[in-house]
């Protein structure tokens, strides 16, 4: 029989880290402690504990052809940019498609994942689950941790003196569901990521007053890019990304500058990142601008204390007033069923070797997936993790005893160090690309150029989606051609639907 192996929870990463197995046939089992499939695009209307929590009006910030998994294209009528219900609906039918279901155990919490006596030799875990009260011990030969990043908010209110004497109300993002809190009240948002500016956009729609206040401002970014074409499709194709890695550092900032300040001019709006923040993700929010010149929201710098009512910024002498706070601090990592010496998590680093495979194990039979915020989609990030385990797992790639990786690690070179306020420095394609690179199913476009130019010259200057992953190597799909070269029409068919009398094309 082939491999065993654990899944920890059955959201994106945990869904196609089943098919991945599958697809190698090796044997998954996935637990997930809810009861359905989805992981943070499962909307509850209760924050349940351990999971993340989603507010109603979250859309994706990546369009639906980028954030496709590589063999499976959304249906062509769905939204360009995807609100919560549809993104769990594509999920399903994923699962559906590839019959991952019978797969998961449901309401099934993965309390424990220890190494066996014997791992040195054999690489195996003790997983310890309970479900309906009861524990339950099993061996598996590997282990595929695919339970997030956003699940154990991170709450710092020591970096906010005078908060116990706050008399007013405050909370973590993550408790926020509906913006009806906000009524009439004066609003403060602390942090500028993108649930911050979401939540303060809703807020402002009912409240007296909003205010978000950011130490490092960040780039904005709308959804709808050059032309009205989704910001992603127009950012992320291989043309771009070769013109960024191979400019200097400054150039490639100032080139991220001009792009950004096309729309608006940072600065003009409080909002100009400072030049440390490099490569901090950009905030995708189409009215952000729009309500700052129209005064409702106002921007200001990072707090320095609370007072019983109201706030005080640095260099800013007066006082705001201040009713409700919504912190937007983001989530710390936090794998509780893992020993701390699994995966080392120092100061918010994580000591992975290309973001998946602990370095310390003698063997690499563990792998976290999804521990990184691309500047792009995380599925098909996500899914080539899933891809290159499993094929680890059966020893068939970058075999972990090489003396490569052994001196990488000696030596702390190929490490990531990786912060979670920060992005991976590469680029996504740049990373997904070298991890196809490692089974063979990266795209070749001067290969391509002599066979099918066509599709050639698509992939290279159109956007960089999944599919292009799957043109060939292991887990090559027949329609993979097709399905880069309709991309356009999907992304066009759920918005072109009124089409003038006089023009007969």
């Amino acid at each position: 029989a082939g491999m065993r192996v654990a899944v920890v929870g059955a959201g994106v990463s945990g869904l196609t880290a089943t098919k991945g197995c599958l697809e190698e046939g090796l044997q998954p089992t996935c637990f997930e402690q809810s009861q359905d499939i989805g992981g943070l695009w499962r909307y509850t209307e209760h924050v349940e504990a351990g999971r993340p929590s989603l507010y109603p009006s979250v859309i994706s910030n990546t369009s639906k052809e980028m954030s496709a998994f590589s063999d499976f294209p959304y249906p062509e009528d769905f939204p360009v940019f995807l609100p919560n219900a549809q993104l769990l609906e594509y999920l399903q039918h994923y699962a559906k498609h590839f019959s991952l279901r019978e797969h998961i155990k449901f309401g099934t919490t993965v309390v424990s994942v220890r190494k066996r006596p014997d791992f040195a030799t054999t690489g195996q875990w003790d997983v310890v689950t309970e479900a309906d009260g009861k524990q339950t011990s099993d061996i598996f030969d590997a282990v595929m941790v695919c339970s997030g990043i956003l699940s154990k908010p991170s709450l710092p209110l020591h970096c906010f003196p005078g908060i116990e004497r706050f008399q007013g109300q405050y909370f973590h993002s993550r408790q926020y569901k509906h913006p009806d809190v906000f009524q009439g009240k004066r609003v403060l948002v602390v942090g500028m990521g993108n649930s911050g500016v979401d939540i303060a956009v809703e807020a402002s729609r009912v409240a007296a007053k909003v205010t978000v206040c950011t130490s490092r401002g960040a780039w904005v970014l709308s959804r709808v890019f050059d032309h009205g074409y989704p910001w992603d499709m127009v950012f992320n194709t291989r043309l771009m990304s070769l013109i960024r890695n191979s400019l200097p550092g400054p150039l490639s900032w100032g080139l991220m500058n001009y792009r950004a300040n096309q729309w608006f001019k940072h600065e003009n709006y409080g909002l100009q990142p400072e030049k440390s923040c490099l490569v901090r993700e950009p905030v995708l929010n189409d009215d952000l601008p729009s309500y700052i010149l129209t005064g409702r929201i106002t921007i200001k710098p990072g707090v320095k204390e609370f007072k019983d009512n109201s706030v005080i910024f640095h260099n800013c002498p007066e006082e705001e007033p201040i009713d409700i706070v919504v912190f937007c601090t983001g989530y710390d990592v936090s794998f509780p069923f893992l020993e701390e010496a699994v995966v080392k998590v120092e100061n918010k680093h994580a000591s992975l070797y290309k973001y998946v495979f602990p370095t310390h194990l003698q063997r690499p039979t563990l792998a976290v997936l999804g521990l990184i915020k691309p500047l792009g989609a995380i599925m098909p990030v996500t899914e080539m993790q899933a891809r290159w385990v499993t094929r680890v797992f059966k020893g068939k790639r970058a075999n972990m005893s090489s003396p490569m990786y052994q001196n990488a690690v000696q030596t702390g070179h190929v490490l990531f160090g990786l912060s979670f306020d920060e992005v991976l420095k590469t680029d996504c394609l740049v990373y997904t690309d070298k991890l196809a690179s490692f089974i063979g199913a990266k795209p070749s476009v001067l290969g391509l150029l002599c066979r099918d130019p066509r599709l050639a010259l698509t992939v290279f200057f159109g956007p960089c989606t999944p599919y292009q992953y799957r043109l060939g190597g292991p887990g090559r799909w027949q329609g993979a051609r097709q399905a880069i070269i309709t991309q356009w029409d999907r992304t066009l068919k759920p918005t072109r639907t009124r089409v003038p009398a006089s023009s007969s094309s």
